[in-house]
């Protein structure tokens, strides 16, 4: 067993090791002599001052204070600072943990009976305040962690209706018997759940083709304060708006998704892979989008920046890491082919073993880092490609303008993690010294100056991270005008009493 950090990310067993600590904190004195990098341990949570419940234990629901404490933050480096000072700020009255569809029911029904909010957690690794209770009344926090388990599998169409609450990794062994996969790997993969997925969206690891988990939906069951939608199950359809597009990214505001049927493959038995240097940035993406474009359709095609290379698998120069998978056929004329779109692009060894082993720690070592007062953090968009020089240009500059002005140096690095034929998702690492005591206040206001530079670029405010409460400002500039009401109508049809996580991609209905 493995026990859930209540600060930060993960588990505890898997928190980074005291080796591993101090080859951060060298690597980082290397580079920033200048840093306070002094230690700071996390609290203790039963010695945290949690308000009282202001709910009366009930069937199903936990007052208990560390219970509480754990529901009321995602994982975002804000939530990690201020939980790692102590601040305990605002916490769900009661986590409420139903075992059947028709708890789901009952709560919804007690909290608009007695005007409590309630916001659904899934596996609470939201890094936009999707699942905190800012500025709100009574609030039961929603966690379906009992509703985990995959009901029903049609292998002919190769599809699975499975219930919301369970994680990736059960799901996943699930599934095998079957012979069978969703092949849906975000990197909060192992802590997130499939309800959270749908509910925000979800990007996965694979880079091209199904990249979000929009395109693994056949149908969702949701449960609303006004009754429960189910989809029809249909490989496609034409008849008027998809109800399932209004339930994907509604971010728990809308209803509560108990169950889904997902669109299903058979595990990958070829696989090719190579990484590629380039000599120069251009060059590098010029021949990402080529492959992009190529319809290959590579399981992987990540770019990393110098910066990000350097940092993260070693090499000094911009690579290009290339998979190709397939439970058909062989895979090596593709990857040969898209080495041959990469022109006088260097085939290298051992970028891409380096890179992914960096990736999958990536966030225990932000947190490790926290502890030691370092910004660590990232933000992502997606553009098209005719922006993507213009938009790199303007975040680099505002990002590297905001770390000089709050922290006084910094490092900005860039990777794309997803590509499209019409654009890449470019993801945006932060690196700067920071001060104990403050680092949420400036980290926040790089933030800022970053989203600004994001939305005025044509970029989007978010690829794959959901909206929250965090990106609402630059949410509410993106989108239309008339959608944003549409999409305040849909609320109070669904949500009259607005009591479904309030603040979230609409404003609370009165």
């Amino acid at each position: 067993m493995t026990t859930r950090s209540w600060w930060g990310w993960g588990t505890v067993e898997d928190a980074v090791t005291p080796e591993e600590r101090r080859a951060l904190v060298d690597r980082v004195r290397a580079v920033l002599p200048d840093a306070d990098l002094t230690f700071h341990e996390a609290p203790d949570p039963a010695t945290l001052d949690v308000p009282a419940s202001r709910i009366e234990p009930r069937a199903l629901f936990s007052t208990d204070p560390v219970d509480r404490l754990a529901h009321a933050r995602g994982k975002a480096y804000r939530d990690v600072t201020r939980n790692l000072a102590g601040e305990v700020g605002q916490v769900p009255d009661a986590v409420a943990r139903p075992r059947t569809e028709q708890d789901v029911v009952d709560v919804l029904d007690w909290c608009a009976s007695n005007d409590v909010s309630v916001i659904p957690f899934g596996g609470g690794t939201s890094v936009v305040g999707g699942v905190e209770p800012r500025d709100l009344g009574r609030v039961v926090t929603l966690d379906l962690q009992h509703l985990d388990q995959v009901l029903e599998v049609d292998p002919t169409s190769r599809a699975a209706r499975i219930q919301a609450g369970v994680l990736g990794p059960s799901l996943e062994q699930q599934l095998k018997p079957h012979g069978l996969t969703l092949r849906h790997f975000p990197q909060s993969f192992e802590f997130s759940t499939l309800g959270g997925w749908l509910a925000t969206r979800a990007g996965g690891h694979y880079a091209t083709l199904y990249t979000h988990v929009d395109d693994l939906t056949e149908s969702l069951r949701v449960v609303t304060p006004q009754g429960i939608s189910e989809s029809r199950r249909l490989p496609g359809s034409g008849a008027g708006p998809s109800p399932d597009r209004l339930f994907l990214g509604s971010e728990g505001a809308l209803g509560v998704i108990t169950e889904a049927w997902m669109r299903l493959q058979e595990p990958p038995r070829h696989r090719a892979g190579a990484s590629v240097r380039f000599a120069s940035w251009e060059r590098a993406v010029e021949a990402t989008r080529l492959i992009a474009q190529s319809g290959l359709h590579p399981a992987n095609c990540r770019l990393l920046n110098p910066a990000e290379a350097f940092l993260n698998a070693g090499s000094p120069s911009s690579v290009l890491v290339l998979a190709f998978e397939s439970a058909d056929h062989p895979v090596d004329a593709l990857l040969a082919r898209a080495l041959e779109l990469c022109g006088d692009g260097e085939v290298v060894e051992g970028a891409a073993r380096q890179w992914r082993k960096s990736f999958l720690r990536m966030p225990y070592q932000r947190d490790a880092m926290a502890q030691h007062a370092m910004i660590t953090e990232t933000f992502e968009t997606a553009c098209t490609w005719d922006r993507f020089a213009e938009l790199h240009a303007n975040v680099t500059a505002a990002a590297t303008e905001a770390l000089r002005q709050v922290c006084g140096i910094g490092i900005v690095t860039c990777r794309f993690t997803h590509v499209y034929p019409d654009g890449p998702a470019p993801y945006y690492g932060i690196y700067a010294p920071g001060r104990w005591g403050g680092l949420t206040a400036q980290w926040d206001e790089i933030k800022a100056a970053v989203s600004e530079a994001l939305v005025t670029s044509g970029g989007t405010i978010t690829h794959h991270h959901a909206v929250g409460r965090d990106h609402m400002p630059w949410y509410a500039r993106q989108r239309p005008d008339v959608f944003g009401a549409a999409l305040s109508g849909a609320k109070a049809a669904l949500d009259p009493q607005g009591l479904l996580n309030p603040g979230v991609l609409t404003t609370r209905s009165t």
